[in-house]
């Protein structure tokens, strides 16, 4: 029989409901044995009931759904609220398309010094109609102005990611193909983020065919990033480059240290804000963040919540001695 304090922890963590529901944040990652009060004691790899417990009340302060997924990449230890739940993607989709480009790239069937041909015309996959990007619409418009032009496929990821540019993002997926993209997702055990169109297709959305991710798709696909074994060690380097230098810092980084680098790439439409992917500490520790929002009724608020999050994760990790000495960056 346990001890009287295990099993009393055992019980608390059990009865705990986080919104009405089982405690995703407990939920063991697919493939894994479920605990056992009887098994062979070993460290908890899940974060103190403390953490989860002021993120879920920051969470329920809100209007709307949200998803975490953490993990330590030095520890093991990780966080998951409602981390299968599914999202519309927003510009997070934006990273299986960047993987894609350099998986092409590693197998040989594109360079990232080829050219493409800047063309605001596009074909829904609804019905085959064509449809045109507003600039209006996108975060960034400088490239409306070179229709016609040649820019390479790597200046076109690198504005894709770190200003969010739709031009860029039509016209590289475009290039490599949405099928190879779902394919390569799965591949990565990350089968449930699904990258079926472009952005702005306004005959899929009506539709419902839609770009989706969950927290634990994109926590998976990031993790794979940070251990460099995403499509190659060098090809995972140069998208945390580019990640690296992400424009858009409201979530994750934004009550950080500023010497504290996050190759990270955000995605927000009305009522929907996100935000994923790795923070850099001293020692070369790192941890890997998904934030997902829906269905908010204060973009701000939302924004702001998820920061407290971020900053909360942030402060147990280095609290617990896991992070000290000087910040050499990523390698």
């Amino acid at each position: 029989m346990p001890p009287r304090d295990m099993l009393l922890s055992l019980l608390i963590g059990l009865s705990f409901s986080s919104y009405g529901q089982a405690p995703s944040s407990h939920a063991q990652p697919p493939g894994s044995s479920p605990r056992s009060a009887l098994a062979t004691p070993r460290p908890d790899p899940f974060l103190p009931d403390s953490i989860r417990k002021k993120i879920d009340s920051i969470f329920q302060s809100q209007k709307g759904s949200f998803a975490l997924a953490f993990k330590d990449l030095t520890t093991g230890k990780s966080l998951f609220v409602h981390e299968r739940e599914s999202f519309h993607a927003a510009s997070t989709m934006k990273v299986p398309v960047l993987i894609e480009i350099y998986r092409q790239a590693a197998l040989g069937r594109l360079a990232l010094s080829d050219s493409v041909v800047l063309k605001n015309e596009f074909t829904s996959i609804a019905d085959s109609s064509l449809f045109h990007l507003s600039p209006d619409d996108d975060s960034e418009q400088e490239l409306y102005q070179h229709i016609g032009e040649k820019r390479t496929i790597h200046e076109l990821a690198y504005q894709m990611i770190t200003v969010s540019s739709n031009l860029a993002t039509n016209l590289l997926i475009d290039k490599v193909n949405p099928r190879n993209i779902t394919a390569a997702l799965q591949e990565l055990g990350a089968a449930d983020i699904h990258v079926l169109r472009g952005v702005e297709d306004n005959a899929a959305y009506q539709r419902g065919m839609n770009n989706t991710v969950t927290a634990y798709g994109l926590l998976t696909i990031f993790e794979k990033m940070a251990n460099r074994t995403l499509v190659s060690p060098a090809a995972s380097t140069a998208m945390i480059r580019i990640l690296l230098d992400q424009h858009y810092n409201e979530i994750i980084p934004a009550r950080l240290p500023a010497d504290i680098q996050v190759a990270h790439k955000t995605g927000w439409i009305k009522g929907i804000n996100h935000d994923a992917g790795i923070v850099f500490l001293p020692d070369n520790k790192k941890y890997v963040l998904v934030l997902l929002s829906k269905d908010t009724e204060d973009d701000k608020a939302a924004i702001a919540a998820m920061a407290a999050v971020s900053a909360i994760l942030y402060q147990y990790v280095t609290a617990s001695g896991q992070s000290t000495g000087t910040h050499p960056g990523p390698r």
